[in-house]
């Protein structure tokens, strides 16, 4: 095993993020031969460690997972990733792996985790970012290898509780039927037969079309869930799936669920038993070029003026001249029917109070459609904003404190009344979203989140509030990587520039110390040489906003895609770019017979099912399209990269993260900008080559990649293949010659 090193800079060129990634290497990420030069006090802690030579032997060929796979071939890379991986279980490590596209990383780490669960009876979370990827493992990877191991393993799958439904929340639906719309009404009759049929109760098993709207009111909520109180706990499908995962020694998890546990054992919890998930101490993240991203959604909080709606109008409610709501289900039992027009007045404060924030928030949001609340804009903020989020915070306060004084003592007498508990719940929802007020009216001493609002554009605009940590990878570190014994991180894009330096500074693994480090990159066995041809057309303008690049792309986008015969995914960073090239290559691509579809028109795996099943199709896709596609063989012969995946610049989180570096004497641009833009840009890169028998053609149209400095990042970043860099004219008919 190799140390993946940066490139050589004077002391004067490394910022102070460089110096602690690149001292984190160099004390702690060993190469080959100084884990052959191991001393006895530092041997593998405990004697049963897994044995190398066994386990690779599984994946050679005549071994047992070859022999259960209709088409096997060997993979020295795939090799090589799993004596890392073993190592890291043997050793107490942390690894940190790229393992390119058809390395095949889920056998890789597959293989040593199920041995060390055997070997030592020890629980092993496996996290992802997308349920996709858990089905995949769940349903096909991980039967397949304990199959090899000849081992019967108990394994859990477990989604977030808003997967699973909540059968006292469908039951309290159902009887208030009548007020539901006509979708809501149908799709709720036919959940009723679903629920006698279903053994998990989740989302994903639901065949018919089901509401958000009506989901949202029948799904299972933490600060809802009455656990040992609930009426319906013996029935109850996540209290049945925890009971699981208690006694499986596998878990596949999503990197929210890890987070939700990790982070309430850091904050007290303890690690002595069960929290959201049961006790663990190894680690697989896979997808973990997400981990950030996931981790800043996860600790972010929010509200708007329509969760502030949904909340007080569960509360109380006047619908069709009746009184809705548990509050009105409740008074009679408290004797308080004389406080309903108290209640009634402070509900619609709030409300009237979240109508003049959000009216105020869209003032400030006008124009760039996001505002970051920041000591330059204290003005409008004090004048604008200020006043009405005091309000609502003063309102929000009265009216919590009400419904304090009105419980009184039932509130711990009746602790399975069902009414009584939700409606602490939401009172309890309801003090958060006070809490976040007042960080947003005192926002200046909290140097440490990013407060911003976000325009979210419909038939009724509307803002949301939303508070961001500044910078997760502290969290992370004593969470994730301090606490557990392995952690194994594996992605198909971990590294800028042939170094792991930027994401091991994002994530927190560049914080930690005292632990061995294990980083290693693995490249794709796939052909890239022979069978790619990168094209960079050099007449191409620079990418400014005006109309000579917009025109350009519009005309290259069409005439490209009409020399593949279709067959291409054409990538975008802007919906309003890709409705400009779709407007403009569509009646000339349907002439030829080239199906168009664009993201939007329906639903992303109907629109990627449509893609899939016809090989002239074009898709024209955004944002979430650059990374998870997988469509092998001739269905996809052209990848389009309209522009460099850069941030916007008025992104609030990426902004402030941008401020924040610079005023450590760091060079945003270079240490976060570009590299954020490269890892992207790889995903995009990705998606052409998924099999090796794959071919085809990755087309960039924005011509920094070889007219500015940093571009060499971008290409350096890539694997080797065929370069074509001409005028477009010159590209259309090399791609014609390469693809026929």
């Amino acid at each position: 095993m190799k140390s993946v090193k940066p490139p050589r800079k004077s002391p004067q060129q490394k910022t102070s993020a460089e110096k602690v990634a690149s001292r984190t290497r160099s004390k702690r990420t060993p190469n080959k031969e100084a884990l052959k030069e191991r001393t006895p006090s530092d041997t593998p802690p405990d004697e049963r460690t897994l044995n190398e030579r066994t386990i690779i032997a599984a994946l050679e060929e005549g071994g047992a997972i070859a022999k259960r796979l209709n088409t096997y071939e060997m993979r020295q890379s795939q090799l090589d990733l799993m004596r890392l991986v073993i190592r890291g279980f043997n050793y107490d490590a942390i690894v940190a792996a790229e393992a390119g596209t058809g390395v095949g990383k889920s056998f890789a780490y597959l293989l040593p985790a199920l041995s060390h669960v055997l070997l030592n009876n020890e629980r092993i979370v496996i996290s992802t970012a997308t349920i996709t990827l858990q089905e995949q493992l769940y349903e096909k990877d991980i039967p397949l290898v304990l199959s090899a191991l000849e081992a019967d393993i108990k394994v859990v799958l477990m989604k977030g509780r808003g997967n699973y439904l909540c059968l006292r929340r469908f039951d309290e639906t159902a009887r208030e039927q009548s007020f539901l719309a006509d979708p809501e009404y149908e799709a709720l009759q036919a959940m009723s037969a679903w629920i006698d049929t279903t053994h998990t109760g989740a989302r994903s098993d639901i065949s018919f079309p089901l509401p958000d709207s009506l989901w949202s009111r029948v799904t299972c909520e933490a600060d809802l869930c009455m656990g040992q109180h609930c009426p319906e706990r013996e029935r109850c499908f996540f209290q049945a799936l925890r009971a699981q995962a208690a006694t499986a020694p596998v878990l596949v998890v999503n990197h929210h669920l890890l987070f939700a546990d990790a982070s309430a054992r850091r904050d007290g919890a303890g690690y002595d038993g069960m929290v959201v998930l049961p006790l663990y101490h190894r680690v697989i993240i896979d997808e973990a070029h997400t981990v950030e991203e996931a981790a800043t959604s996860f600790f972010s909080e929010q509200f708007s003026r329509f969760s502030i709606y949904r909340q007080t109008g569960r509360l109380f409610r006047r619908q069709r001249g009746n009184l809705r709501g548990l509050l009105a289900l409740i008074l009679p039992a408290l004797h308080a029917q004389d406080r309903i027009d108290e209640i009634e007045s402070i509900n619609q404060k709030i409300r009237d109070s979240a109508d003049a924030l959000d009216k105020a928030a869209l003032e400030l949001c006008k124009r760039e459609g996001v505002f970051r609340l920041t000591p330059d804009s204290d003005k409008d903020i004090r004048a604008t904003l200020t006043p009405f989020i005091e309000d609502l915070r003063s309102q929000l306060q009265a009216y919590t404190a009400i419904i304090k004084s009105m419980l009184g003592t039932a509130e711990n007498e009746n602790e399975e009344n069902v009414i009584i508990w939700e409606i602490k719940a939401i009172r309890k929802r309801l003090e958060i979203i006070a809490q976040l007020c007042r960080v947003f009216i005192e926002y200046q001493q909290h140097p440490d989140k990013v407060l911003w609002l976000e325009r979210h554009n419909s038939s009724d605009p509307w803002v949301s509030f939303t508070s961001t940590p500044l910078n997760v990878s502290p969290v992370l570190k004593e969470a994730i990587f301090n606490p557990n014994k392995t952690v194994v991180c594996v992605s198909a894009t971990l590294t800028v520039n042939d170094t792991f330096e930027y994401w091991a500074s994002r994530c927190g693994l560049a914080l930690v110390d005292e632990r061995l480090v294990l980083c290693d990159r693995f490249p794709s066995p796939f052909p890239y040489a022979t069978s790619v041809l990168l094209a960079i057309p050099t007449d191409a303008p620079l990418p400014l906003p005006d109309a000579p690049y917009r025109d350009f792309v519009n005309m290259a986008v069409g005439s490209l895609t009409a020399c593949a015969s279709g067959s291409a995914l054409i990538l975008f960073t802007s919906y309003s770019a890709l409705e400009s090239a779709y407007n403009a290559s569509r009646t000339l691509l349907e002439k030829q017979g080239i199906h168009c579809l664009k993201q939007g028109d329906d639903d992303r795996s109907r629109l990627l099912k449509t893609f899939l099943a016809e090989k002239t199709s074009v898709l024209f896709a955004t944002d979430s399209f650059w990374e998870g596609i997988d469509a092998p063989g001739d269905t996809l012969r052209m990848v389009i990269l309209c522009r460099l995946p850069f941030r916007t610049p008025n992104e609030p989180v990426f902004a402030a993260r941008c401020e924040d570096l610079e005023r450590r004497g760091g060079n945003s641009f270079m240490e976060l900008s570009v590299p954020e833009s490269v890892m992207k840009f790889k995903q995009g890169f990705g998606r052409l080559m998924r099999r090796s028998s794959d071919y085809g053609v990755v087309v960039v149209l924005d011509a920094r990649v070889i007219r500015k400095l940093y571009g060499k990042v971008f290409l350096s970043s890539l694997p080797e293949t065929k370069t074509c860099f001409a005028e477009l004219r010159t590209i259309a008919d090399k791609i014609e010659q390469f693809l026929t």
